[in-house]
């Protein structure tokens, strides 16, 4: 098993587009990138914590490889827009990979490059090591309620 942990907008649509996916065996919705180990949607939303929003995968990686999943990733949401997709605007919705380790590192630059050159340059997303995790959990929980 092996975790994914990609910015993309949103939470909430990229979590059930992923979910759908052969491979992937779980989802969580939760913030990345900030100043402190935890947080809440409300300090988030300040643009002050410098979390953003984020879908943590654990997949199988002999079904599905990172690599294919950094593909999607960048299939289903818009990585020239800085800090916005679609209708939602600030810095918790930029476009970010955070890596887990040298490996995840280099493949998501490899993959990156691959899109930047088709897209002639304009990409915005960032690698970044994985730093202060924090699940939604006040809003997981009642959004799988739901469900």
């Amino acid at each position: 098993m092996e975790i994914a942990v990609l910015a993309l907008g949103c939470f909430w649509g990229p979590e059930i587009k992923f979910s759908k996916i052969e491979g992937i065996i779980k989802t969580e919705v939760g913030y990345c990138g900030g100043l402190t180990s935890k947080t809440t949607y409300k300090e988030v939303c300040t643009g002050n914590t410098n979390h953003a929003e984020v879908v943590k995968l654990d997949f199988d990686e002999k079904i599905i490889s990172y690599e294919k999943i950094l593909k999607i990733f960048f299939q289903i949401h818009d990585p020239t827009t800085l800090n916005s997709q679609g209708p939602d605007f600030g810095t918790q919705y930029r476009s970010e990979i955070f890596y887990l380790n040298d490996n995840q590192k280099e493949i998501a630059k490899k993959v990156l490059k691959e899109v930047n050159d088709r897209l002639s340059n304009k990409v915005v997303t960032k690698i970044s090591l994985i730093k202060n995790y924090s699940p939604a959990e006040e809003y997981h929980q009642k959004y799988l309620e739901k469900r």
